[in-house]
């Protein structure tokens, strides 16, 4: 009579542990075969598959090999289908195990791929790589809970309701966090860029998960929470080529038709002196309530601040120096009160008048 164990004999159990041992045995030896060859590939060539291939296959782990051959040789043997259902059940999630490692370890390598360097984009990246990972651990999970019998569509709706409570709670959180990753993606500014948000000027010297930092021009630290910031007006004056500049010259009443119709092209010749300045206009443009009101506008080559300053300045002095010597007058606010003969005011006292009224 042959001796059986679990209504298998110890033929079957022979058979059943031989494929297991050659099963592993097997994918032991084609993994560390394809591993060699893809690590000498990789040393010969630039090219990014094979190293991903390479780090794949050390990712490829001993246990879950074993798991798999495991399955392959109970199908020597003579089982119930309850145990046969839970063996394929725990090679199916080994298997999905295995597959989940190989996703996270492609979005690892790249996450860490070489050829980002600046800082902002290895931000971007790495807040996505979060993302991304969380997602597929999150669908692994399902799928072998899904697996092995449980009823997962209940589970996803808790989750959800539990998910609503928790994002109203962190809502603020959230908000943040989803405005640095449109910050990173968006790039609406960079470190370093000079902005104007509000009535705050300063450039940028870091882009966090929750907030970010501006230098200020008294040498302050401003710090925005990231969705107030996307909130806010942005100046971004890092990227502005040219800067348009537009000001106001004043020229008193009483000037001659000849100098004002001289303003223009003396406004214009001053402008054309300087070689970062490009003239665009200069125009009488209206007749204020102490002055004759000159608008000048023009160009300047270059997004710096202080070259822009020293230009501007350069010009007015020019301007003031040219009409000292066309004897044009800048015109400033007077105030001229009329007096009738003897000193006494054109008009009688309110009071007076009121009585020389009543008396009437």
């Amino acid at each position: 009579m042959d001796f059986t164990y679990l209504n298998n004999t110890l033929e079957s159990w022979a058979i059943a542990l031989a494929v297991l041992v050659g099963a592993t045995l097997a994918m032991h030896w084609l993994r560390r075969l394809a591993l060699h060859r893809m690590q000498t590939v990789a040393q010969r060539t630039e090219t990014l598959a094979d190293d991903l291939v390479a780090k794949m296959l050390r990712k490829t782990y001993l246990l879950i090999m074993i798991t798999l051959a495991a399955y392959l040789g109970s199908l020597a043997l003579e089982l119930t289908e309850r145990q046969r259902l839970v063996i394929s059940r725990i090679a199916i999630a080994a298997l999905i195990l295995q597959l989940a490692i190989w996703g996270d370890t492609l979005l690892r390598a790249w996450r860490d791929h070489s050829y980002v360097t600046d800082a902002p984009r290895k931000a971007s990246r790495t807040i996505l790589c979060f993302l991304m990972r969380l997602a597929l651990w999150v669908i692994a999970f399902l799928m072998v809970l899904d697996n092995f019998g449980f009823n997962i569509t209940a589970l996803v709706a808790s989750l959800g309701i539990g998910g609503i409570a928790v994002a109203l709670a962190v809502q603020n959180i959230l908000g943040d966090l989803f405005a640095s990753l449109s910050i990173m993606l968006d790039k609406p500014f960079e470190i370093g860029d000079f902005i104007i948000v509000g009535d705050v000027l300063g450039s940028v010297e870091h882009i966090g998960l929750k907030t970010t930092r501006l230098r200020g021009l008294g040498g302050e630290q401003v710090i925005f929470a990231n969705s107030d910031l996307l909130k806010s007006r942005i100046h971004n004056h890092k990227r502005m080529e040219t800067r348009r500049v537009a000001f106001v010259l004043r020229i008193a009443y009483g000037a001659p038709d000849a100098q004002l119709a001289r303003v223009p092209a003396l406004i214009r010749e001053v402008v054309d002196a300087e070689p970062m300045a490009a003239f665009e206009r200069a125009h009488f443009f209206n007749y204020g309530e102490w002055s004759l009101n000159f608008e000048v506008v023009y160009h300047f080559q270059s997004p710096d601040y202080i070259a822009h300053m020293d230009t501007q300045q350069a010009i007015l002095l020019e301007i003031y120096r040219r009409f000292e010597r066309e004897e044009i007058r800048f015109a400033h606010p007077l105030s001229i009160v009329r007096m009738a003969d003897g000193g006494a005011p054109l008009r009688p006292p309110a009071g007076n008048v009121a009585a020389g009224a009543f008396r009437h």
